[in-house]
């Protein structure tokens, strides 16, 4: 299977995993195992590396890239690692990578209904399973599909283009990726065309509900957080501002001390901090791998280290 994966900001993520030859890693979002041989490679026979994915398609070509390495391969969603580790006997690891988002591959296999610049049935899951998009966009209520296009894609058209949306699913179901999109490019005004593509926010925004990212991210920081040794760090690096604001604001959260009014003379909360940024600031793809990655383009990478 021709898996095309160029691991984004590869050489940040092996400096601050700090890989140790004998520790024990866990890449949640394997896909073509670009980030997962590295980290593999790095590794003595002490060492070890579990890959998570959902994707059918992943867990069967990270297998076969990563056979000749210390690693396994689980066909399961990150935010059930901790329920994953805890079933192969491992109770805690040294670092943890989740690489948000929709893989090359998925965006590539035209048929996986990812991408509105190819025509392909709506279907837009990593998994290969459940609702698909071309379900959700012709079944859901009017009222919820605005509030996910514009809670998700932040696209300031929601309803008009969720009205155009209705209107022509009453007289046959949406049933392509051109349909969408050319329903979309009919609604956004020409100067909003002429300036960006206008249907990549309503797409993320379809793809985001149809996979349930973002309720996925919020349970697999807290899962990876919970598997990590003292002293692990959990790198995570995100492609949009809804994601990278999730792991910001977990991430604060697990750095805070105490919480009590500032007036108090002494701590009463007895709250102390459970982890350390890494990175004050997100770290962001070089000049130069923006130019031979696109795909990096839109690239944050966040790091925290636990500390107790």
């Amino acid at each position: 299977m021709d898996f095309t994966h160029i691991p984004v900001l590869l050489h940040e993520v092996l400096k601050q995993l700090k890989i140790r030859p004998d520790g024990i890693y866990v890449d949640g979002t394997v896909g073509g195992a670009g980030h997962a041989t590295q980290i593999a490679r790095a590794l003595s026979d002490g060492g070890r590396l579990i890959g998570l994915d959902r994707d059918p398609d992943a867990v069967e070509t990270a297998t076969q890239r990563l056979a000749s390495y210390p690693a396994t391969v689980v066909a399961s969603n990150y935010d059930e690692m901790d329920t994953v580790l805890a079933e192969m006997g491992i109770e805690s690891v040294d670092g943890v990578l989740l690489d948000l988002g929709v893989s090359s591959h998925q965006l590539d296999e035209v048929e996986r209904g990812f991408s509105y610049n190819h025509e392909a049935p709506l279907d837009m899951r990593m998994s290969q399973s459940g609702m698909t998009a071309g379900e959700l966009i012709n079944s859901v209520p009017e009222e919820e599909l605005s509030r996910i296009l514009f809670t998700y894609g932040e696209e300031k058209y929601a309803r008009c283009i969720v009205r155009k949306i209705v209107l022509a699913r009453a007289e046959k179901p949406i049933e392509t990726t051109t349909e969408l999109a050319q329903l979309i490019q009919s609604v956004v005004p020409a100067r909003e065309r002429r300036l960006k593509n206008s249907c990549r926010k309503s797409f993320q925004a379809i793809r985001i509900a149809v996979n349930g990212e973002l309720d996925h991210l919020q349970k697999g920081l807290e899962a990876a957080f919970s598997v990590l040794k003292p002293g692990g760090r959990l790198v995570v690096i995100t492609f949009h501002s809804l994601e990278d604001r999730i792991v910001k604001r977990q991430f604060a959260a697990w750095c805070q001390g105490c919480i009590c009014p500032p007036d108090f003379p002494v701590c009463t909360c007895g709250r102390v901090p459970e982890a350390t940024l890494v990175t004050k600031k997100a770290t962001l793809p070089s000049k130069e791998e923006r130019t031979y990655n696109h795909r990096s383009r839109s690239a944050k990478l966040r790091v925290v280290e636990r500390s107790r």
